[in-house]
């Protein structure tokens, strides 16, 4: 059986591969859907912001507002999915195979409880909760009309990054790139024709957006739903066990660390550009959605690795963790090259692409991208290094990783440069915070691999056959 094969395999025959299989084969096999996911997930962002970037420098503005909405639901579905299934992982690598359908069951309706809470309070709170994430006079009616419809996406898209989370962390990566492609493809259909064709102008967009992740939850849950996947979902499955959500939090909140932060981090970047003008807010808004996009591939890519390394720490195979680890990495750095180098060469024309009436929006958004762009073969290390934490379960050291980009170097840099050096501040802000979470990050993994080498060495000596440290 081929490895991208969707086809149901055995939890006995599921641990052979997942222990046996070559590291680099096994991870570019589990990559290659998340890669197709990710870059299609996040080039459907960028269709929104292409689409109603046409409509002008207020509604482009508007899109970076509710983006961080987006990236607070966000921040709840992988809170939750990475958590839960980077535990399965763990647990199916122990063959410990009811705890994971517990685990699983109890994160997906966690998620869409969550996500109905901040349905209803962002509803009753509309207006000020937009002024909150940085909306200005001029973009507020905007912001009002698309966040308004994209609140009642939450708890499917909540729900839906738990179980793409799932399938991916038992090996079943495949599945859940049917699902999210399929939703994805579908809202860069829909978004042209509901904001042009039918004149619904913004509130298209969202209303596309929303539809399209209701299609997509709908093929993941019936993938649960017809067993074609190796740990079960259900509500008898459901258990609200301290043992379970101790688990899925500690494991997760590097998620939430990282995806919240960033949710936080867009806010202060709002606030911190609109005073510099309706452009400053639309370029970086414009720049963000770019560099996640040209950033995906990597994501896609290191959750394929997430599994292997999950995997490997629960069947306690460290020579494999290794390995897996310096494949990722190696490949990590080399692909950032490439796309760095690709984001620098064509910022202008890239920002032209999303609008072409402000010549004051495009060159704002080059400079910005360009200088992201120098440092992207350092965010690969980066990136790595924290999803190696989190998927063996080491919560200090994932937490602080994921914290260091947005919490430790990003909101302090934003918030004291742009008043200090001017709009110069804005753009180099996330280049240095990139620089600095490096240093950080490798310093940590350095930690952790010494500390393991002389865990193994004692257990060599002392004539043991555990291999975890």
């Amino acid at each position: 059986m081929g490895l991208l094969s969707p086809k149901r395999l055995s939890v006995e025959d599921n641990y052979v591969r997942m222990t046996e299989t070559p590291v680099s084969r096994l991870i570019s096999s589990l990559a290659i859907p998340t890669i197709i996911t990710m870059l299609v997930t996040t080039f459907y962002n960028m269709a929104d912001t292409v689409f109603v970037s046409r409509l002008g420098t207020q509604a482009s503005g508007a899109v970076g507002i509710v983006f961080s909405l987006m990236s607070i639901i966000q921040a709840i579905g992988m809170t939750l999915g990475l958590g839960a299934g980077n535990f399965i992982a763990r647990l199916l690598g122990a063959k410990e195979d009811e705890k994971a359908q517990q685990v699983l069951s109890s994160a997906f309706f966690s998620a869409l409880g969550i996500g109905l809470l901040l349905l209803v309070a962002g509803t009753a709170f509309l207006e000020p909760f937009m002024r909150l994430l940085g909306s200005t006079e001029t973009i507020l009616p905007y912001a009002k009309a698309y966040g308004s419809i994209i609140l009642f996406g939450a708890p499917i898209m909540a729900a839906s990054f738990v179980m793409n989370t799932a399938l991916r962390s038992e090996g079943s990566a495949s599945l859940g790139m049917r699902g999210m492609v399929t939703g994805s493809l579908l809202n860069v259909i829909l978004d042209p024709l509901l904001i042009f064709t039918f004149d619904l102008g913004i509130k298209g967009a969202a209303i596309a957006t929303v539809f399209s992740q209701a299609v997509a939850f709908s093929i993941l849950l019936s993938f649960y739903l017809r067993k074609r996947s190796i740990v079960r979902l259900s509500f008898g499955a459901f258990r609200f066990k301290r043992w379970i959500y101790r688990e899925i939090f500690t494991t997760g909140m590097p998620a939430l660390y990282r995806q919240g932060l960033a949710s936080i981090s867009m806010i202060v970047l709002n606030n911190v550009a609109a005073p510099f003008g309706d452009a400053a807010l639309a370029a970086m808004t414009i720049v963000t959605r770019t560099m996640q996009f040209l950033g995906s591939a990597l994501i896609g890519f290191g959750q394929g690795f997430q599994p292997v390394a999950g995997f490997s720490w629960g069947a306690k195979r460290l020579d494999r963790l290794r390995a897996a680890y310096r494949f990722s990495l190696l490949t990590g750095v080399i692909g950032f090259i490439i796309i760095g180098t690709f984001g620098f060469i064509f910022a202008p024309a890239i920002m032209r692409f999303f609008i072409k009436t402000d010549p004051a929006v495009v060159e704002i958004g080059s400079l910005a991208m360009r200088l992201q762009s120098l440092l992207m073969p350092l965010q690969a290390v980066s990136i790595i290094i924290s999803m190696l934490f989190q998927s063996i379960g080491k919560a200090k050291q994932a937490s602080l990783t994921a914290l260091s980009r947005q919490g430790l170097f990003f909101i302090p840099t934003i918030l004291a440069l742009p008043p200090a050096i001017g709009l110069l501040g804005l753009q180099v802000s996330q280049p240095i915070a990139d620089l600095a979470t490096f240093i950080f990050a490798v310093v940590m993994a350095k930690k952790f691999w010494r500390t393991t080498d002389a865990a193994m060495a004692f257990n060599s000596v002392d004539g043991k056959s555990r291999t975890d440290p």
